[in-house]
């Protein structure tokens, strides 16, 4: 497994504008002023700026385990010392630079606002100092015009990159930061007045009220170290002013994170999005068997300026990530992916796609977009499926079984269900869920039985009872196809009932006219392909074994054994984003949008269900 890099011949189709297009209309071209791509002078500023604050993160947080260090920053905090912009040492001070530094990094225009006012401000002060004899005594010390110079040329890298940082907040960042800092300051305070109350060792504590003890520690929350003059009836123990300390740093790193937050609200997809989706994969669905994924009511989408093509995209964690291959006329993806990345980085969003195909990958990597193999989709031509000969006998035997003991498949389009049969199919698929949560987004549906999706073909199991097992739902990949979406199953039921079911539907496809038939995707297939045949390198083993036991929770392995069985077409499957230091933030998002992480919110009886939820 590695990184991967698409590329294709610069003659491809692809690359050329859709009919009708011109500059005005590309989102790249209309983009350019807001991309980071302005003059050179312009970049080198913004770079400068952003590595000095990197730069001032490493020698902070070095301070704050290199002890002798620490001294000599921190005195050059006192007297007549001084130092540059940030350069204050200390594990918190280092986070607060860190965090200036990752925003600055993603463009942030809020991040460079206040960058710009604190620069300015100690650069003013730096200034006065140092020209007007105001203070004499900075004169004498050379570190101070070091510190004058330093801070200069970062306030300087500012202004002259002021077009790079271009990306937007959400329009509630500024209430959002001003109640964080409110509430969170009179939260804090009162816990601090609490504890300075429990913890104070004073002969004469009896004399503080609690007002002075609140004020103790407001006055500690808002600067390292209070005049004690003011408090002869407060002394506190040494942990106590460090952990009201550390209270104050939190308060102060959330308060940045509202201010700084990208915009997650996003517009879903219309009714009239919908049909126009609809209509184009009428005409191209047959290209990609998760195109029918893209109706998910979710997602946001962006269309091309012909209206040939669209992304489908939804913002997680500050990623804008896409779920398989742009939809529509592929001569017309790039007047899509070009306004999808523009909006991306207006907003300060890390694009990324989920699921793309070999094809579409080779299009998004001429827009700057790198490659990752995550594994392979299982295709099965039905025309070309039998149960006949050795290598399938273990799966003949495994559904000669299960016919045997009675169990039967009735295979239906979801518009041929009546509604009441319907609802309680819904009910019964709630019902097998394994956990509370919904999962899928690049693969899955999550609504089954609405209305609209009356071309989806429903597998329902029952046993020589007549009672329901098991379930599958399967959505249209273009006029022939099926692509899996949902499969669920009552876990006292006989094993083999899936494979069973599977098999019904591909040896009966000529009933409902489909002649393949996408099933699951196994992630890393490869890996496990490769990494069990001789010859096969120590690296490729451990990786094997490192997946294999993860496995235990995440069915990785198994969702490639399960599809193996069927001897398939394996197609791969690609992760696509711009920058490698993005991946474990892409990971994560794609890894809440899929349902297998969750991120503290409601209470999950407080969510409806999914029924509800995109009726």
């Amino acid at each position: 497994m590695g990184e991967v890099r698409l590329t294709s011949a610069a003659t491809d189709r692809g690359a050329e504008q859709a009919p009708g297009r011109n500059k005005n209309d590309s989102g790249q071209e209309a983009g350019r002023g807001r991309s980071g791509r302005g003059s050179r002078r312009s970049r080198r500023g913004a770079a400068f700026a952003v590595w000095y604050l990197r730069a001032v993160t490493f020698v902070n947080f070095l301070s704050a385990v290199w002890v002798s260090l620490g001294q000599d920053l921190r005195e050059h905090n006192t007297a007549d010392f001084y130092t540059p912009y940030l350069l204050t040492a200390g594990f918190a001070s280092g986070l607060f630079s860190l965090l200036l530094a990752v925003t600055m990094g993603r463009r942030k225009r809020a991040a460079w606002i206040l960058n710009l006012v604190l620069g300015g401000v100690l650069l003013l002060a730096f200034a006065v100092s140092a020209f007007t004899g105001y203070y004499p005594p900075f004169r004498e010390h050379a570190q101070n015009w070091v510190s004058l110079v330093l801070t200069a040329a970062f306030v300087g890298a500012l202004l002259l990159g002021r077009h790079e940082f271009y990306a937007k907040g959400d329009r509630s960042n500024p209430k959002l930061a001003v109640a964080v800092a409110a509430v969170g300051l009179l939260l804090t305070s009162l816990v601090a007045a609490l504890l300075v109350g429990a913890t104070n060792t004073d002969p004469d504590a009896a004399d503080a009220p609690f007002l002075a003890r609140w004020r103790y520690g407001v006055m500690r929350l808002i600067t390292l170290a209070p005049d004690d003059r003011a408090y002869n009836a407060i002394t506190t123990p040494g942990w106590v002013d460090v952990f009201i300390n550390v209270m104050s740093m939190m308060l102060l790193l959330a308060v940045l994170f509202a201010a700084f937050r990208s915009r997650r609200a996003v517009d879903p997809i219309t009714e009239e999005d919908e049909e126009r989706l609809r209509a184009l994969l009428a005409k191209q669905g047959d290209r990609d068997s998760l195109g029918y994924f893209a109706l998910r009511r979710e997602k946001s989408v962006i269309w091309s300026p012909s209206g040939k093509a669209a992304v489908t995209y939804r913002v997680v964690g500050g990623v804008s990530l896409a779920s398989g291959d742009p939809i529509g006329d592929p001569e017309a993806w790039p007047g899509a992916i070009e306004p999808w990345l523009a909006e991306a980085r207006e907003h300060g969003w890390v694009p990324a796609v989920n699921g793309a195909s070999e094809e579409a990958g080779q299009i998004y990597a001429r827009h700057g977009l790198d490659a990752l193999e995550l594994g392979d989709e299982a295709i099965v031509e039905t025309a070309e499926f039998t149960l006949e000969g050795r290598a399938m006998r273990t799966v003949r035997q495994a559904f000669n079984r299960v016919k045997r003991a009675g169990y039967t498949v009735r295979i239906r389009r979801h518009a041929d269900i009546p509604a009441e049969e319907m609802d309680e199919l819904v009910r019964r698929a709630d019902d097998w869920r394994d956990g509370a949560t919904e999962r899928g987004f690049s693969m899955a549906l999550g609504r089954l039985g609405d209305p609209a999706d009356g071309q989806c073909v429903m597998l329902e199991c029952t046993d020589g009872n007549g009672d329901l097992r098991a379930l599958l739902s399967f959505v249209p990949w273009g006029s022939k196809g099926l692509s899996l979406d949902l499969m669920r199953r009552d876990r006292d039921s006989e094993n083999g009932l899936m494979e069973f079911m599977v098999i019904e539907l591909l040896e009966r496809s000529k009933e409902i006219g489909v002649t393949q038939v996408s099933l699951n995707f196994a992630m890393f297939r490869s890996v496990f392909e490769r990494g069990s045949k001789l010859g096969a390198g120590p690296v490729l083993r451990m990786w094997r074994s490192l997946l294999s036991f993860f496995s235990r929770w995440w069915q990785i392995e198994s969702l490639y054994r399960a599809n193996a069985k069927y001897r398939p077409i394996w197609e791969p499957r690609f992760m696509l984003f711009e920058k490698s230091s993005d991946l474990l933030r892409i990971g994560i998002a794609a890894g809440r949008a899929e349902g297998f992480l969750e991120a503290p919110g409601l209470p999950k009886w407080l969510h409806r269900r999914h029924l509800e939820t995109h009726r």
